[in-house]
């Protein structure tokens, strides 16, 4: 296929969905998200410069770069886009599609002047850095590679207004879940087992799937146990040979997964600890409150949705990067 084809061909989806992202603005913001839209695309960078090039407009590049950043500067447009793109996703999300919430960083390695340039834990190397913290959500159905686009926020702890990392989250469920309702399956890493999260999800009838760190206490059999004792004992019913994609290469693993009942210390609401073992030294635990029987689908809803993150590494990973 020529080049001149499928430049044409990307223009015209890129202007279909722009326009759809843009209805609540006027003709010249509209314009301005679909031409960084395709300069991102075609510029693959997320300078102005770059992306001005990209449009090849008959004025001086220097003209191009402060109109971009004119319309850049616009208050609140960035809260307008992401509702819009929770309202265009919405329709993706299905009663039992796996809604996965991701805490990352931008490290900006050389930066010096940016604004409300905080320090930030590396994902990658440990290491304290400067930079920013995103917040992704993604959905995706089980076995499936397509992923859905629906919240993405970029923050700060040194900005004017920021509360907390638990508030971030909490503002990110709120507004994905006026839009899906009870629908989707909430998967969280480690960090999702605190209680300022958990009870907000209990209260407001969330489903949800989220990574144990292990070192908190839990009530099973009616004592308070510490969640790795409960993991060690518990029971694996069922096994499976999984492969996950690795920088060296596919990695097979043998995995054996089982649940136990458990509650949160002061409160009545049922809920299961289903334990996977065999994918590192210690099991993973994962805290759920979708009703678990002695099934095998019933448990592998469960450890499908949270390996389903091994989907979404990819992406997380590229937005990192570029």
């Amino acid at each position: 296929m020529k080049y001149s084809v499928l430049v044409r061909r990307m223009r015209e989806r890129i202007h279909d969905f722009s326009g759809r992202l843009s209805t609540r603005f006027s003709r010249p913001k509209a314009r301005f998200v679909e031409e960084v839209l395709y300069g991102l695309t075609a510029g693959r960078d997320v300078k102005l410069s770059s992306i001005g090039r990209s449009l090849e407009e008959d004025v001086p590049l220097c003209a191009t770069e402060k109109r971009l950043s004119r319309n850049l500067a616009t208050e609140g447009m960035d809260d307008v886009l992401r509702e819009q793109l929770v309202l265009l996703g919405r329709r993706r999300v299905h009663k039992d599609t796996f809604l996965l919430v991701d805490i990352s960083d931008i490290r900006k390695r050389y930066a010096a002047k940016m604004e409300n340039l905080a320090r930030v834990r590396d994902g990658s190397t440990g290491e304290l850095v400067d930079g920013y913290w995103t917040l992704n959500v993604v959905a995706c159905e089980q076995g499936e590679s397509r992923i859905v686009p629906l919240y993405q926020k970029l923050y700060s702890a040194k900005a004017e207004g920021f509360e907390s990392e638990n508030a971030e989250i909490l503002a990110a469920l709120d507004m994905l879940g006026e839009a899906v309702g009870e629908r989707g399956i909430w998967v969280i890493d480690r960090g999702g087992d605190r209680i300022k999260l958990l009870a907000p999800m209990l209260a407001d009838r969330r489903r949800f799937i989220v990574c144990l760190r292990g070192d908190r206490n839990v009530v099973f059999r009616g004592r308070l146990r510490l969640e790795r004792d409960i993991a060690q004992g518990c029971p694996m019913y069922y096994a499976e040979h999984i492969v996950k994609e690795e920088s060296e290469g596919e990695k097979g693993y043998h995995i054996e997964y089982g649940y136990r009942k458990v509650k949160l210390a002061g409160r009545d609401e049922q809920l299961y600890m289903v334990v996977v073992k065999g994918l590192g030294r210690k099991p993973m635990m994962l805290l759920t409150n979708l009703p678990m029987r002695k099934r095998r689908a019933v448990l592998w809803q469960v450890v499908g949705g949270y390996l389903t993150r091994w989907r979404i590494e990819e992406a997380i990973r590229f937005i990192k990067q570029n």
